[in-house]
């Protein structure tokens, strides 16, 4: 029987449980773009460039899809700040927080910010984001490793906050499965009941901006530059992009919109939209644009909206995420080159890194892997890539044992009954 105990977990092991960070960095580099200084010195600390940033396996950014990335950007990560602040709640919780320099902004107006997001973001964002603080604006930023699907995780980083919360979200549920949606809903749902405030989510309309954006850069081509900009948005991330019920599309805006609500309502919040030119500053990125163009994208920014959710007063549904949870524990034995898993609990993006650990450090003895899934509670999209990475590995493949219901709705959803042999 082999032991976990003692595995080894290095960055390089995070990146590829989850290389979906690997966004937030080209996320950076757009902000910087677009004028923001304090994001530039950000990205100069981590060597970012444009071309580790912007580039991706299959595309090559062009200066238009670059301006109009920052346009979306600015708008976004601005026109948040502005709506958190005037939330009224004690503290600013930025999930994900990337790199970004809103823990600058706000400690420097005073305002407690605790920004979470992946380990392997928090490893290289948070040194360099706090070498830009003060003594005394140090004590009023907190980074925290999280994975936003995983309840005790989250209520690890608010370990002895005090005060109502302004959740903000950018640029996570696009990268979300309908399972981990319903998962962060029910996460942030019972963080509010506790705490009280509000989450600004930015996510759903971000397509709409992102299009109009486009429009105002590229005329005629924006369709063109757009389905570069998918491509290189799932190379990075090594995703599926908007495939939840909160990834609004503009062929089907009404239709999705419609489905989202509702979703969210299921879930238990009372939704509002909050129209972003009524918030929005003047941007430095849009100034750059001639007058027709940035005048056609100011009157777009009328129509999208943010949307801001609280927990509704009939929302009092059963929380599920974590209900009859486990702590993780895997267990490992080989025998004649295969490798027999048995899990337990919750394999997401603070778990897996351990699996996929151990399989790179005995993968020259293993051809086949087969998963005893009876105890195991949950897996998320980190999970199924550690499974995917096996895979590829293993000549006589990945084989999926006595799963239960939620463990096959999730494999349902992303195909993984497909690749996988479940049995």
């Amino acid at each position: 029987m082999y032991s976990f105990d003692g595995t080894d977990i290095d960055q390089n092991i995070l990146e590829q449980t989850n290389p979906v960070f690997n966004t937030a960095k080209m996320t950076l580099f757009q902000l910087a773009d677009s004028g923001n200084k304090d994001a530039a010195v950000i990205s100069e600390k981590l060597g970012l460039t444009r071309e580790e940033t912007q580039n991706s396996r299959t595309t090559t950014a062009s200066s238009e899809q670059m301006t109009a990335a920052s346009i979306l950007i600015e708008t976004r990560y601005r026109t948040m700040g502005i709506l958190a602040e005037k939330s009224g709640c004690d503290i600013c919780i930025d999930l994900p927080c990337g790199y970004t320099p809103r823990a600058v902004e706000f400690a420097g107006k005073k305002i407690p910010f605790i920004g979470m997001d992946l380990p392997a973001a928090i490893a290289e964002a948070e040194p360099a984001i706090l070498s830009l603080l003060d003594g005394e604006e140090k004590k009023l930023v907190k980074f925290k490793g999280v994975d936003a699907t995983n309840y005790a995780s989250l209520e690890a980083a608010l370990e002895g906050v005090q005060g109502s919360l302004c959740i903000t979200t950018e640029g996570l549920v696009m990268y979300f499965t309908e399972s981990e949606e319903k998962a962060l809903c029910a996460n942030i749902r019972r963080i509010l009941s506790k705490h009280g405030g509000c989450w600004i989510l930015a996510d759903p309309e971000s397509t709409f901006v992102y299009m109009a954006a486009l429009k105002a850069v590229c005329g005629d081509r924006f369709m063109e530059i757009a389905m570069k900009a998918k491509s290189q948005v799932t190379d990075k991330s090594d995703v599926k992009v908007g495939s939840g019920k909160l990834s609004l599309r503009i062929k089907a805006a009404e239709a999705d919109m419609k489905s989202a609500m509702m979703f969210l309502a299921e879930q238990g919040f009372k939704v509002e939209r909050i129209i972003i030119a009524d918030h929005m500053p003047d941007l430095v990125s849009v100034s750059k644009l001639d007058a027709d163009k940035a005048a056609a994208y100011l009157a777009a920014m009328k129509k999208c909206a943010f949307w801001k959710m609280t927990v509704a007063e009939n929302g009092s549904r059963m929380d599920t995420s974590d209900v009859g949870s486990k702590d993780f524990d895997a267990s490992a034995d080989l025998r004649d080159g295969t490798m027999f898993l048995t899990l337990k609990g919750r394999l997401d993006t603070i778990t897996a890194p351990n699996l996929l650990a151990f399989y790179e450090r005995n993968k020259k003895q293993i051809h086949g892997v087969h998963v005893n899934c009876h105890d195991l509670d949950y897996i998320s999209s980190a999970g199924l890539r550690v499974l995917l990475i096996m895979l590829k590995g293993c000549e006589n493949g990945v084989t999926i044992a006595e799963i239960n219901d939620v463990i096959s709705e999730i494999l349902e959803q992303t195909g993984f009954d497909q690749i996988l042999t479940v049995v």
